[in-house]
């Protein structure tokens, strides 16, 4: 034991010890947590899909994208084809913000956050009781007709009450506090969907209501902290591969930080006052810093790998949807609030999501992250839908034929996917 000048035992080399043997023991941990997820994995000899969060969800969300549209397009032609209470309009929007987007979100989370906690994943059984409750969500809607408002309600909102609460524990206890906003947001998204039940269950215009807005708010805030985060990053790992040097700015800076706080007012004024013209300003003013944030992560460098320019196309759509909308407020006469509405919920939200879920697939699936002709042909059918829809609304006199064009081309983008991306998620995982 060593001596201090002063004849005492010398602390400094035990505290260095002590430091290197929790270092150690930290790594070993560290590595005993991923080697018993892998086998808890490993463990489950049922159906692959059930092996983790995004494979049943991530499927689910494709296909219910395709076919809640086709249904859409028979209410539209007057066909009476689900027992639904909510009136057309109002189901297709809340299938696709709560139904579809409820799907992809539990996908990411329940994949990501073991990521971020270091825990285990949701595996098996109790992974296919949470999808069946997102199922049991589905079908309680489609039929309401023949249930009570409130038995719709609890079927619908229990799936998403469930995976925060999971969610919830898992970051609690890996204190994972910096993903503690992304649970927020989860908590409001849950909210706006009992808003837009109780809104639709008064026989109000639910479609146009709070609990809409309120849901599309957090939906698009979850995309602009979270596409904060992964944009860049992404796309510096991919320019750092090629050798290239001009590299995106780091995440969250404190110009990402005032962009966020300006959106989340901008958004939270259009939930509570969507014709004030404060709020078609701020509106503005949000989509032209989120514009600025964009030009901020090389996306100018990313052309030649569609898995990563995507990623910045869909981020694109927040920015546009916001000016658009804010145009909407101040200037009515030129651009409707619909097709800016359509900007952001099929533009941002569905190219997004769709970029994610491939990205993810191959990723946890291992394969090569590159994307081939057939996931660029589906960015590219969404992009088209989007287009259309909005076009819809700048020539009246072609409305229809373009409303139809945008559905056509949505149904082939998620009906693509389900088709390129199923067997990789319902088969297992090769073999290292």
């Amino acid at each position: 034991m060593a001596q201090d000048p002063k004849g005492g035992v010398c602390r400094k080399p035990l505290a260095k010890a002590a430091k290197s043997w929790d270092r150690k023991r930290s790594s070993t941990e560290g590595k005993r947590d991923v080697r018993t997820t892998s086998e808890q994995m490993r463990a489950w000899t049922g159906p692959a899909v059930l092996s983790y969060g995004f494979r049943p969800f991530f499927l689910a969300a494709g296909l219910w994208a395709a076919a809640a549209m086709v249904a859409w397009i028979a209410m539209l032609s007057g066909q009476d084809v689900l027992p639904t209470a909510f009136d057309p309009v109002s189901w297709h929007a809340h299938e696709f913000l709560f139904g579809y987007l409820g799907a992809v979100v539990a996908g990411f989370m329940l994949t990501a956050v073991p990521n971020w906690t270091g825990r285990l994943p949701l595996v098996g059984w109790p992974l296919a009781g949470l999808f069946a409750l997102w199922l049991a969500g589905r079908l309680a809607v489609s039929i309401s007709e023949v249930l009570p408002a409130l038995v719709v309600a609890a079927a619908d909102l229990s799936f998403a009450v469930l995976l925060a609460l999971a969610m919830t524990r898992e970051i609690v206890a890996g204190r994972n506090w910096r993903n503690l906003t992304i649970l927020a947001l989860l908590a409001t998204f849950i909210l706006a969907n009992g808003l837009f039940h109780w809104e639709a269950a008064r026989g109000g215009n639910a479609a146009g209501g709070f609990g809409l807005r309120l849901g599309l708010a957090a939906g698009l805030m979850m995309i602009a902290v979270i596409g904060g985060r992964i944009i860049p990053s992404f796309t510096r790992n991919w320019l750092v591969k090629r050798g290239d040097t001009v590299l995106p700015a780091p995440p969250m800076q404190a110009f990402d930080k005032l962009t966020l706080l300006v959106l989340l007012g901008a958004l939270l004024a259009w939930v509570g006052w969507p014709l004030h013209v404060l709020t078609g300003g701020l509106l503005v003013a949000a989509g032209l810093l989120h514009l600025a944030r964009l030009t901020r992560w090389s996306w100018q460098r990313t052309a030649s790998e569609p898995l990563v320019w995507v990623l910045h196309l869909a981020y694109l759509f927040l920015p546009m949807g916001a000016v658009l909308q804010g145009l909407a407020t101040l200037r009515p006469e030129l651009v409707g609030t619909a097709p800016a509405q359509h900007v952001w919920m099929a533009g941002c939200i569905g190219l997004m999501t769709l970029a994610v879920m491939t990205r993810a697939t191959l990723g946890h699936t291992g394969r090569a992250l590159t994307a081939g002709s057939g996931t660029t042909a589906i960015y590219l059918l969404i992009v088209a839908a989007v287009l259309s829809r909005a076009l819809a609304g700048v020539w009246p006199a072609w409305a229809s034929m373009l409303h139809a064009l945008s559905a056509v081309f949505w149904i082939a983008a998620f009906g693509g996917f389900s088709l390129l991306y199923g067997g990789l998620l319902l088969r297992p995982k090769p073999a290292a």
